[in-house]
């Protein structure tokens, strides 16, 4: 191909390709530019941050809450746990003691009676 049949419709459907682009980016600074003189845009701005921030608050107690009541749950757990370990280690404790004590002397009598 020659230099003539490179710069022929292609190059200039490329250019046009380029102004609407070049055109574009005109309309998008034009309309941030406005958006930055206007008021509302500003009080907007300022309403959507003071929300965004509230939630993000929110959030934050929500989770301390939640982590607060856990935290409680487990305790409570705990102390569950601990008293039925105590209790049960009674239980053993008297066990073995009636075991090393022998069987009741009445019970032996009683067996002959029967």
């Amino acid at each position: 191909m020659t230099a003539a049949g490179r710069s022929g419709p292609g190059r200039r459907a490329r250019a046009a390709g380029g102004d609407h682009r070049a055109a574009m980016r005109v309309i998008a600074l034009a309309t941030v530019m406005h958006m930055l003189r206007s008021r509302r845009f500003y009080a907007r701005l300022i309403t959507v941050v003071v929300a965004v921030r509230a939630l993000g608050q929110i959030g934050q107690e929500n989770q301390a809450s939640t982590m607060a009541r856990l935290a409680a749950w487990d305790k409570r757990q705990v102390e569950r746990f601990e008293r039925k370990a105590k209790s049960q280690g009674r239980a053993v404790k008297g066990t073995v003691q009636m075991v090393r004590s022998g069987a009741p002397r009445d019970l032996a009598r009683k067996m002959n009676r029967t």
